[in-house]
């Protein structure tokens, strides 16, 4: 009897399915009552972030607002709450930090920026080790495929490598949740090592200050400027468009002088606590078990990444006088939004910081695709020859 061919979503490959499914999601679909139930999410994860952020903000924990607001909406999002974050409200968040981080900017900031060159570069030398240290870590100790395993330790850039991941037959089940870790741990156990080791201090930001009316004007052109080159960015497909393109014209503003206004200190806590919340949201639809599943391979690759860093930020202290704390945050290899709004949490140059993590960005975009597909072939040629040697067994003859 033959078979009636698939219909509908079935009749789809899986990754057609999962786009199929996305676009009849409650976020999407555009009814009263799916707009409803995506505000009820965004509400229910902006409480628990904002009581995670206070929990630690208020106690001064150094950058506990952000850190608070991950651990909070992690932890709820892995006990199966639906935690999520609208694209546009995400979209709208990244240009508010990219403002508020180029608000520090003067022009003594940018006298420092002969020393860039030397520390950049042994920056991309850093990147490059930890890439194939993670993933020699991933196939030698946990017998991962080349593919996942270079994708999984790729230092940044998770929805570029999982966009590759896809289409290169990976696991991304497993990719998804050891780079979730990674943007997570150091998120949050940076500034506490930090300030363990008394790096750095319990200042508040530099970029922040109070809101009167005379400002209000200086204030509306800031916001307007940095969203037109914001967008501008992101049309273009600048790497980081929207948070960078804010930072560089507000940078440029308060550098020049022409602009001397900052953003309220609670803007800036709203906008650690909303960022807090969209990387704590990536562990939706994420079980307690099958983060355990990939808790060792996780942990072990971050503690590769944060050993290799640190020998190179080591190496770069020794050579130029820099601060400490600066030198570590721009070379860890987490989400450059949360990295960049730690150095606001922290009062470190975002000038600085902000280079390295650009550039990083670059550096992971040019070089990860070209990695991934040369080791998806080098895998291709191997199990091919194997299965050519594995000669099947003669017929059975009587």
């Amino acid at each position: 009897m033959t078979r009636a061919p698939p219909r509908g979503i079935d009749a789809l490959n899986e990754p057609e399915r999962r786009c199929a499914r996305f676009r009849e999601s409650p976020a999407l679909s555009g009814t009263p009552s799916s707009r409803l139930i995506v505000l009820r999410r965004l509400l229910e994860t902006l409480v628990i972030a904002a009581i995670g952020g206070a929990a630690l903000g208020l106690i001064g924990v150094p950058a506990g607002w952000l850190s608070g607001s991950i651990l909070a909406v992690a932890g709820a999002a892995i006990a199966g709450r639906p935690m999520s974050i609208p694209t546009p409200l995400m979209r709208a968040i990244f240009v508010l930090i990219g403002t508020s981080l180029g608000a520090v900017v003067t022009p003594e900031t940018l006298h420092g920026m002969a020393t860039y060159p030397l520390s950049i570069a042994v920056m991309v030398l850093a990147m490059a080790v930890i890439s194939v240290g993670g993933a020699g870590y991933l196939r030698l100790v946990h017998g991962w495929g080349t593919v996942d395993s270079y994708l999984a330790a790729a230092p940044g850039g998770m929805s570029q490598v999982l966009a590759l991941g896809a289409e290169l037959g990976g696991d991304l089940r497993a990719i998804a949740i050891v780079q979730s870790i990674r943007v997570v741990v150091i998120a949050v156990g940076l500034p506490a090592g930090l300030s363990l080791l008394g790096l750095v201090g319990h200042a508040a930001p530099r970029m922040t200050g109070p809101l009167s009316v005379d400002v209000l004007d200086e204030l509306a052109i800031l916001l307007a400027a940095s969203t037109i080159v914001a967008i501008i960015a992101y049309r273009i497909r600048f790497p980081g468009g929207l948070l960078f393109g804010a930072m560089l014209t507000s940078a440029t503003l308060h550098g020049s002088g022409l602009i001397h206004a900052v953003m309220p200190w609670w803007v800036a806590n709203a906008a650690m606590i909303a960022m807090g919340a969209i990387t704590g949201s990536r562990f939706a639809n994420t079980s307690p078990r099958m983060l355990l599943n990939f808790f060792a391979a996780a942990f072990g690759s971050f503690a590769v990444a944060v050993a290799i860093s640190a020998v190179f930020a080591a190496l770069l202290i020794s050579m130029l006088s820099l601060r400490a704390a600066e030198v570590m945050i721009a070379f860890a290899p987490g989400a450059v939004d949360a990295m960049m709004l730690l150095a606001l949490a922290l009062s470190l140059d975002p000038v600085y910081v902000g280079a390295h993590h650009l550039t990083r960005i670059f550096f992971v975009s040019l070089t990860m695709p070209l990695l991934a597909r040369y080791s998806a072939r080098t895998q291709k040629r191997i199990s091919e020859s194997t299965k050519r040697l594995i000669k099947p067994p003669p017929p059975f003859q009587d």
